[in-house]
């Protein structure tokens, strides 16, 4: 079975496309899906059920997910390890974070990084924070910038960078939400509020809700991510609960409000996370190790 394959087979679970994975490793479908066939003509079984959305991987697949990961990752251990340029680290390292994470905490640590690995190249993706530390399990990602979890998983270590602090912040134009808030007290069941899917964020709010004993929020939305949040603020359609930092680098902070609070809302602590295994990784395994100089 070829290494390459088992990459490809990682990026389809990943992704849940052929397509997009196509894309992605610069191949065609047709060509893809060849790989695929050969290795399920290899296991005796199907790996993945395709439908008219998605691709789904089959029981088999699952169980195969677990061993690919494994394999995938002992043999870019071995490719370090037997590189003729192990005095210079060259290669490439693929770097996880939210939109906002990218200019507000990571250029200093990529610049630092850059410095002293110059031949490393940084591939950098953007996304919802909440997928942060599954970015890191699924491999989709080496290390990731994320807001801690309550419970981490087993295999996954967490290196503490900030608190972000968290606020309420409203419209500034005359809408229903703006209404609700200007009565005292504030019926915070009639707020309408738009809310991150998930994620440390959607924690805090939904630990807020029962604080206040709000059994059933008003909820406009549910919105993947941060950013997109304060635009729908500023446009009316509610209030929400987001990081400061998100809140500071929109371009549409000036059209908002903060709600003042009696009793602030508990921070969450942002860092880097990294499959612990993955730190055999010579390239992994630098960046950790200047995390702990800055």
């Amino acid at each position: 079975m070829e290494f390459q394959s088992l990459k490809l087979f990682l990026d389809i679970a990943q992704t849940r496309s052929f397509i997009r994975s196509a894309e992605k490793n610069y191949i065609t479908a047709s060509t893809l899906t060849r790989h695929i066939q050969r290795m399920e003509e290899e296991l005796g079984q199907p790996l993945f059920l395709r439908d008219n959305r998605q691709v789904h991987l089959t029981e088999a697949g699952e169980k195969f997910l677990e061993f690919a990961k494994q394999s995938w990752t002992e043999w870019r251990q071995l490719q370090h390890s037997l590189s003729p340029m192990q005095g210079e680290l060259e290669g490439e390292l693929k770097v996880f974070c939210s939109v906002t994470a990218s200019y507000s905490h990571l250029p200093p640590i990529l610049e630092k990084f850059r410095q002293l690995y110059p031949k490393v190249d940084i591939k950098l993706s953007t996304g919802d924070p909440a997928q942060a530390v599954y970015e890191v399990q699924s491999l989709s990602a080496d290390i990731s910038l994320a807001g801690k979890p309550e419970l981490l998983p087993n295999n996954i270590i967490f290196h503490y960078i900030d608190d972000i602090e968290l606020s309420i912040i409203a419209p500034r134009i005359a809408c229903s939400a703006t209404q609700c808030l200007q009565q005292s007290p504030i019926d915070w069941k009639n707020v309408p509020f738009i809310l991150p899917v998930n994620g440390p964020v959607r924690k805090r709010i939904d630990r807020w809700f029962k604080e206040q004993k709000i059994k059933e929020p008003k909820i406009y939305a549910t919105v993947a991510g941060h950013e997109a949040i304060v635009p729908m603020v500023a446009l009316g359609f509610g209030v929400a609960l987001l990081p400061d930092v998100v809140i500071k680098h929109s371009p549409m902070n000036n059209q908002v409000s903060y709600v003042n609070l009696s009793s602030p809302i508990t921070p969450f602590e942002l860092g880097i996370c990294v499959q612990q295994r993955r730190l055999q990784e010579p390239i992994v395994n630098a960046f950790w190790s200047l995390l702990t100089k800055i």
